[in-house]
C-alpha cells in the first residue's frame, strides 16, 4: 500500500511517499480500515521534528497520523458492533497517513451519516480533547464560564461549540478572519488577541482552556477566579504562577476511547457541532499540508484525502 513515512527527524523534506506492506489484523479486537481521509494535528509536526521522543518515542521510518475516517474491510473475531462495509472514524495514534490502518475496536466509532469522510477524519482528536478539558478535567457545569485561548484552531473551534451546547458562557480569542468564524460558532464574546488588552476586559472565569500556548499564557492566570483552573494543551503552565493566583494549572491530553466521544458525536449527528475543515490535500502532498499548518493562521483542521 501507499503511505507517508518520516525517514528521519527534521523539516518536511524528511517526509516520503512510500510503498509499504499492508497491515493485518493481529488480535481478535482489531479492525482493518481502508482510509479515506486522515487529519493533520500539530503533534504530527512535533513528532517529525523529534521534539516528542521522551514522551512519545518512535522508531524510524514512521507512519504518522492520529485520526482517520474510512471503510471497514475486516474485523477480528471479538468485534461485534462493526462489520465489513461500515463507514467509521478512528483514533489511530499513528499510521493514519496510509491507505489502510489497523485499530483496536475501543478507538473506532461509526461515522455520522451527515458527515463526509474528510470532516469525520477531522473530529475524533478534537472532540476527545475538548470533552476532557471542559468536563472530565474541568468539571464545568451549566452556567459556568470558560475562556478559550486560540478558539479558531481545530480543538478550540470544537470546544466552543461543545461548551455552548452544554450551557456554558464562552469567552474566546482569535485573530483576523478567525474572530468572525468563532462568533458564528456561538461564542458569547470574542476578542482579537492581536489588538485587544484581554486583562482590561475585567473577565473572571471558572476555567481557562489554553489551546495556543506561548508567552501570552502568563496573563491568562489573571482571568481566573480563586480556585479556578488553567488547563493547557499547548505546553506546561507555570506552577509558580498557579500558586501565586490560588488556582490549579496543568497540561492535559485527550481521552480518545470511542465511549468518551459519544456525547460530542451525538451533537454532530444533530447538527449542533460542525467540523471546520480549512483545506484538504491528497495523501502524497503530506509535506505541503504540514508546511501549510506550520505557517500558522490556520482556522480549523487540515485534512489529507486518500484515493
Amino acid at each position: 500500500m501507499k503511505a507517508i513515512q518520516y525517514q528521519n527527524f527534521g523539516a518536511s523534506d524528511v517526509i516520503a511517499f512510500s510503498e509499504v506492506a499492508q497491515p493485518e489484523i493481529k488480535t481478535q479486537d482489531d479492525i482493518l480500515i481502508q482510509v479515506k481521509a486522515a487529519s493533520i494535528n500539530p503533534l504530527d509536526l512535533k513528532i517529525r521534528m523529534g521534539y516528542m521522543q521522551q514522551i512519545y518515542p518512535i522508531q524510524l521510518p514512521f507512519i504518522p497520523g492520529l485520526d482517520a475516517a474510512g471503510i471497514v474491510v475486516a474485523v477480528g473475531d471479538k468485534v461485534q458492533n462493526f462489520k465489513v462495509g461500515d463507514e467509521v472514524m478512528a483514533v489511530t495514534m499513528a499510521n493514519a497517513y496510509a491507505e489502510f490502518v489497523v485499530v483496536h475496536r475501543q478507538f473506532v466509532s461509526h461515522k455520522p451519516s451527515n458527515l463526509s469522510f474528510e470532516k469525520a477524519a477531522s473530529l475524533a482528536v478534537n472532540i476527545g480533547t475538548a470533552e476532557n478539558i471542559l468536563f472530565t478535567e474541568g468539571k464545568l457545569e451549566k452556567g459556568q464560564k470558560v475562556f478559550i485561548q486560540g478558539a479558531a484552531g481545530a480543538v478550540g473551534a470544537t470546544m466552543v461549540q461543545l461548551a455552548k451546547n452544554q450551557g456554558l458562557y464562552v469567552y474566546a480569542t482569535a485573530s483576523g478572519k478567525g474572530v468572525e468564524m468563532v462568533k458564528e460558532l456561538g461564542a458569547d464574546e470574542v476578542f482579537d488577541y492581536k489588538t485587544t488588552d484581554i486583562i482590561a476586559q475585567n473577565i473572571e472565569v471558572d476555567l481557562v482552556a489554553d489551546c495556543a500556548g506561548g508567552q501570552s499564557q502568563a496573563q491568562l492566570f489573571e482571568l481566573l477566579k480563586k480556585g479556578g483552573k488553567l488547563l493547557s494543551i499547548a505546553g506546561m503552565p507555570s506552577p509558580e504562577l498557579a500558586q501565586q493566583h490560588g488556582v490549579e494549572a496543568r497540561f492535559v491530553s485527550a481521552n480518545l476511547m470511542a465511549k468518551n466521544l459519544e456525547n460530542g458525536l451525538q451533537l454532530v449527528k444533530e447538527g449542533k457541532i460542525k467540523p471546520v475543515v480549512t483545506k484538504t490535500f491528497p495523501l502524497e502532498a503530506a509535506a505541503q499540508a504540514q508546511d501549510f499548518l506550520a505557517a500558522g493562521g490556520v482556522n480549523g483542521k487540515v485534512v489529507l484525502t486518500v484515493n
